[in-house]
């Protein structure tokens, strides 16, 4: 069964960091490649930044030079490094396949940049 499980969201002021984590399993997590997407409120869900493996990694314009991707194979695990964060950064946070999401939504991380 897949499942994923994301944390590492809260509260940060404008230009703080954060650095989610997103546990995978029930699929060969090394062969796939993986996003991060976000949804804020009243807003549709967009992909923020996938990693390929063996490949590289894109970023949304909104986060290209701000967050980073990464995983740790051995730990089954993605990773996204968000640094000089921004209000419209706010949203709830997931992982999934990608460019192309499974659907098996976690249940997401919430993110909330506020001085």
């Amino acid at each position: 069964q897949v499942q994923v499980a994301e944390s590492g969201g809260g509260l940060v002021q404008p230009g703080g960091s954060l650095r989610l984590s997103c546990a995978a399993s029930g699929f060969t997590f090394r062969i796939v490649t993986m996003g991060w997407y976000r949804q804020a409120p009243g807003k549709q869900r967009e992909l923020v930044a996938s990693e390929r493996p063996g490949v590289g990694t894109n970023y949304a314009d909104s986060v290209k030079g701000r967050f980073t991707i990464s995983r740790d194979n051995a730990k089954n695990t993605l990773y996204l490094q968000m640094n000089s964060l921004k209000p419209e950064d706010t949203a709830d946070y997931y992982c999934d396949a990608a460019p192309v999401p499974n659907g098996g939504w976690g249940r997401g991380t919430q993110v909330t940049v506020s001085s």
